[in-house]
């Protein structure tokens, strides 16, 4: 969180419910998000929600999942970048996309990241959130 503004300032960003909902062990109360924090968890809901899928908001999510399995080219790489743009403009106003940046990871298991540069449209901060978009399944099997 950036130090220069106080919580006063940042009360805009909102607060709820952390994702995956998770209660804490002491007293059993559900833990929120709050801030920056807040932001970067409903990025991270609408990247996992397929369109169509959430009841009475048919046009919420990305649609990423679509892209599973592709060949990992340019073609590829301008594809998510349109469909994570579209997603973000139309489900997460408090926040302009600056920059969507699309790379792709090789290792054992090939990965996509896509790197979000992103300003809060209240106080024109600048930020940055990395969501790491691969298929887990799998991965009890020897290689």
């Amino acid at each position: 969180m950036d130090n220069r503004y106080n919580k006063q300032e940042l009360h805009f960003l909102g607060s709820g419910w952390s994702f995956p909902v998770t209660f804490s062990a002491g007293n059993q109360q559900l833990l929120l998000t709050r801030f920056e924090e807040n932001i970067n968890e409903s990025i991270n809901v609408i990247f996992q929600t397929r369109i169509g899928e959430r009841f009475m908001e048919p046009q919420f999510g990305s649609g990423l999942q679509q892209f599973f399995f592709r060949k990992m080219d340019e073609t590829l790489k301008g594809e998510i970048e349109d469909a994570v743009k579209v997603a973000l403009l139309n489900n997460e106003p408090r926040i302009t996309v600056e920059e969507i940046l699309v790379d792709f990871v090789e290792n054992p298991r090939s990965r996509v990241e896509i790197n979000i540069v992103y300003i809060y449209n209240q106080t024109n901060t600048r930020h940055n959130y990395v969501f790491p978009f691969h298929l887990i399944e799998g991965t009890n099997l020897e290689v």
